[in-house]
């Protein structure tokens, strides 16, 4: 029996008569990824994000050649001297495409970064309007020495995390347009830090639907069938996942009001306006100043500051029979319409329509982003011939 997603309110179909069928692959269009180049000017963190040159030559973005991974990290062989103001090389990067609702986000990691003044994040940033305007999703976040990822949404007023919502995690805050914005927090055991890595990491996946934002986790050793036996050009089948860890109902966060099109975002920032809080960085294991860190070689205090990631896929919404949303029925042509949005030219009408076309389809998501896109991305870096 096919899992339903009970959180629907006004759009209604039937599971059982939609397909999942994937687009071309990204990787033989070379889908590219920009680098910040420029301090971390959003958390202020202790950090100068690099541009695609110094990336590739101190190899903090590369591909493990034993693994095939992708590997994103933090300087740990400069030696930097006490100052009044001291940054470390890190690596922030974004898509060039943006994601509607309708789409479907899944990454597999088998190593997080962590350790003390460590904050890293995977998350999603709506395009066209100034922060929190275009909305943003955090996927993978936590800081310095946690055990517990934590999902969260930012807003602007007037959109909650309902407290009806059938979800596995802890509620921490509801309010999504507060600072630390709504906050659920992982149950599951080794969701982040040196736990996540020993356990072989594991996959997260977020859905955008017009009935809420859904996110979750699954542990190495515990990954549906629907994810374990994928590959690139799968299809994909939401029946074996499970109550989500965080489900942000639209009855409570009118989901088309307050998300554009997202684009993805990894980074990882030093202390900062989280992590470097001196009451927040000792009640989460870590002594003393958090700045002491980023003075000095970096080794082996941020040994462990990297991402190792196997994939990120992307889905978008489509279908094979006519789907009924209200008293209108949409042929499967205007399902399978939807796809990602060129954040660097659309507009801000273009971004509702994208939006509006793929909320008629809402919940079967297709187009894969796989491992071959990163690929891409460091070759345009100079460190394969791949494309």
């Amino acid at each position: 029996m096919l899992f339903r997603i009970p959180y629907l309110h006004r759009e209604r179909w039937d599971q059982d008569r939609i397909a999942f069928i994937p687009s071309p692959e990204y990787g033989k269009n070379c889908v590219k990824w920009d680098y910040y180049g420029d301090i971390d000017n959003t958390t202020w963190g202790n950090v100068d994000y690099v541009d695609q040159s110094t990336g590739t030559s101190q190899r903090l973005t590369y591909i493990d050649p034993n693994t095939n991974h992708a590997i994103i990290r933090v300087d740990n062989t400069t030696n930097i001297t006490a100052a009044a103001t001291v940054n470390r090389n890190s690596v922030k990067i974004t898509t060039k495409d943006a994601y509607p609702i309708g789409s479907l986000v899944i990454i597999d990691t088998w190593h997080i970064p962590y350790g003390c003044s460590v904050w890293p994040s995977f998350w999603m940033l709506g395009t066209n309007l100034l922060w929190p305007n275009s909305g943003e999703i955090d996927i993978i976040e936590a800081i310095n020495n946690l055990d517990s990822n934590q999902y969260a949404l930012h807003t602007t007023s007037g959109c909650f995390l309902g407290t009806n919502s059938i979800q596995s995690g802890s509620i921490l805050q509801t309010n999504c347009s507060t600072g630390a914005g709504c906050v659920v927090q992982e149950k599951k055991p080794n969701s982040f830090g040196s736990g996540f890595a020993q356990a072989g990491g594991g996959v997260f996946a977020t859905q955008l639907d017009v009935s809420g934002i859904y996110m979750w986790f699954w542990p190495r050793g515990s990954l549906p069938a629907s994810i374990s036996q994928a590959n690139s050009s799968s299809t994909m089948n939401l029946a074996d996942w499970g109550t989500p860890t965080a489900a942000y109902l639209s009855n409570a966060c009118n989901i088309t009001q307050y998300f554009q099109p997202q684009q993805l975002i990894i980074d990882i920032t030093l202390c900062g306006v989280w992590a470097g809080v001196p009451s927040i960085y000792n009640s989460t294991g870590c002594s003393g100043q958090c700045i002491d860190n980023v003075i000095g070689t970096g080794n082996p205090i941020y040994n462990n500051a990297y991402w190792d990631i196997a994939y990120i896929r992307t889905y978008l919404a489509a279908a094979t029979t006519t789907v009924t949303t209200g008293n209108t029925s949409v042929s499967p042509a205007s399902l399978t319409s939807a796809s990602p949005a060129s954040a660097s030219t659309s507009s801000s009408s273009g971004a509702n329509d994208a939006n509006a076309n793929a909320a008629t389809a809402a919940s079967t998501l297709v187009h894969s982003l796989s491992w071959s896109s990163w690929l891409c991305v460091l070759v345009l870096l100079g460190v394969l011939r791949f494309c």
